[in-house]
């Protein structure tokens, strides 16, 4: 008679979720096709506790010319890292570690709370919802975007016809907002944004960021000019100094180069000396295209 199977204990207390996709095991479920790089739909299990999570192997990246040192996954890592660092939470917890087909960024699948697909590139004129129901993008007739709303642009929609594209004046906006120019987000398009349940907002997507000239494109120009509110210049205060020296300072040398992390250092510089939202610099297209 053969000894019964043995079966792993599972954990009672479940990992951290980016221990858990550090040092699972990683399985690959499918493939997100409507990216221009690969992204690998995976599942991560450790020690009996499992989680979705997207996977971006480094093999799979598209060579970038304004973009030549590192690799877009270690971009994403980094925005990560910063992200944490000002307490904020806006990108799902991503780390960089082997795979399948090789080294490669792994970062938690989020759930969009209305149920639309995660990061859908689609855009019917309202965009994305938040958990609450109010909506996160728009199109709307007239000038003027109306009380809750800040305007972006006009944008065309078909037949000769155009409507004022407007974000919603929502906190979580501007903070990714003030993100994005931290990290020097040169693709922050609508279907990046992912309001998840609780009312968490999150924000994917952080391959073209960090390059040491200024980059920003962003549907988050509502605030353009405006002053920054004093709790987030506390924060990018706390991100100076950690951006001196310390841990953090530490992992991104392994991950961004020493000019980007000095062009780092200087955008949060600029923020605390001028106090206000950046404005677009009229040298290039400030909203990416297409912009969801």
């Amino acid at each position: 008679m053969s000894a019964p199977e043995r079966i792993p204990p599972r954990s009672l207390t479940p990992p951290e979720p980016s221990e858990l996709l550090a040092r699972g095991e990683l399985t690959v479920r499918g493939r997100v096709r409507e990216a221009s790089n690969a992204v690998l739909y995976c599942t991560v299990e450790y020690e009996g506790h499992s989680a979705p999570c997207v996977y971006k192997p480094v093999a799979g990246e598209r060579p970038l010319w304004d973009f030549p040192d590192g690799t877009l996954a270690q971009r994403e890592v980094a925005a990560y890292e910063i992200s944490e660092a000002t307490g904020w939470g806006l990108v799902p917890p991503t780390v960089l570690r082997d795979g399948p087909y090789g080294q490669g960024m792994c970062q938690l699948w989020v759930e969009v709370a209305d149920g639309e697909p995660r990061g859908s590139d689609e855009f019917d004129g309202t965009g994305g919802s938040a958990a609450d129901g109010t909506e996160l993008l728009a199109l709307v007739e007239g000038d003027e975007p109306g009380p809750g709303w800040k305007a972006v642009g006009f944008a065309e929609v078909g037949e000769g016809r155009t409507a004022l594209l407007v974000h919603a004046d929502d906190v979580r906006l501007r903070r990714l907002a003030v993100l994005d120019a931290v990290i020097n987000n040169g693709d922050r398009k609508g279907g990046h944004l992912l309001p998840a349940a609780g009312g968490r907002l999150y924000a994917i997507d952080h391959g073209v960021t960090f390059n040491a000239e200024d980059k920003l494109r962003t549907l988050l120009w509502g605030w353009a000019g405006e002053p920054l509110p004093d709790d987030m210049l506390e924060v990018l205060r706390r991100l100076a100094d950690q951006l001196a020296d310390g841990p953090l300072h530490a992992r991104l040398t392994k991950l961004i180069t020493d000019a980007e992390i000095e062009a780092l250092r200087a955008r949060v510089a600029a923020l605390l000396r001028t106090g206000v939202h950046p404005v677009p610099s009229g040298q290039w297209p400030a909203i990416p295209w297409p912009p969801v």
